[in-house]
């Protein structure tokens, strides 16, 4: 059931942060659209470094009242698992903290949108596609990584090997070569991230021929945010189990 108006909990969105304006810019408009989508909704925007206004100072606004924290993240690793939600024990005692965003069905979607964007100004047509992210020492979010490829892959009908830029593996630019290697001639990549920033900057350096915009504002993200929001909310109003 959807939560929506003065009793509803807040939401207090938590992103990873960057240096790179344009990173803050795309969680703003990210969660425009998701009071948008559900007005009279409370949402607030946070960090969890580089950027501000930080997790600490968010949650000084939100005191007295449920809070429902929801991971801008798009897999499992210490901050979606460890970081924001012991932070946000400390500073709001009672808030439950959702799973990272993905994967999920519709980021998938919203993944092949930015593919098609690309394609409309490209005169080229690809004929690999790679999903490309950031990674995890956890083992935890490579496979949800592998997990988001498997349903980029259903959604394009066609094989999507992942690469990644900061950890795991394998690293993104041996999984573009190794393609080119067997033969593709016009090798994409669809990263698997929520704003531009370093990452996305990696990427463009990866040797693909074409590298998609980030995930961003796209409304598919902006349900997946509420949907998380509504399943933590569940938790939240779950009676405590008797001792």
């Amino acid at each position: 059931m959807a939560e929506s108006g003065a009793g509803a909990p807040a939401l207090l969105a938590v992103a990873h942060g960057t240096r790179d304006p344009a990173g803050p810019a795309a969680v703003r408009a990210l969660l425009d659209r998701v009071r948008a989508m559900r007005p009279g909704l409370r949402v607030a925007e946070a960090y969890g470094e580089l950027a501000g206004p930080s997790l600490e100072e968010a949650a000084r606004g939100l005191r007295g009242g449920p809070v429902v924290v929801v991971p801008l993240l798009l897999a499992r690793g210490y901050h979606a698992l460890i970081d924001i939600p012991g932070r946000a024990e400390r500073l709001l005692p009672g808030a439950v903290t959702s799973g990272p965003l993905g994967p999920d069905a519709m980021l998938a979607g919203a993944l092949g949108a930015r593919l098609a964007e690309m394609d409309r100004a490209s005169p080229h047509r690809r004929d690999a596609v790679v999903l490309g992210a950031a990674g995890s020492a956890d083992p935890a979010g490579g496979a949800d990584v592998r997990a988001a490829a498997r349903l980029l892959a259903r959604r394009l009908g066609r094989p999507v090997p992942c690469g990644f830029v900061a950890a795991g593996g394998p690293p993104l630019d041996e999984v573009v070569a190794g393609l080119r290697g067997r033969g593709a001639r016009r090798v994409a990549v669809a990263p698997y991230l929520l704003a531009p920033g370093r990452f996305h900057d990696r990427m463009r350096t990866c040797g693909a021929d074409v590298v998609a915009a980030p995930l961003g504002a796209h409304g598919a993200v902006a349900r997946v945010v509420l949907r998380r929001y509504d399943e933590a909310v569940l938790r939240l109003r779950a009676p405590a189990p008797a001792r």
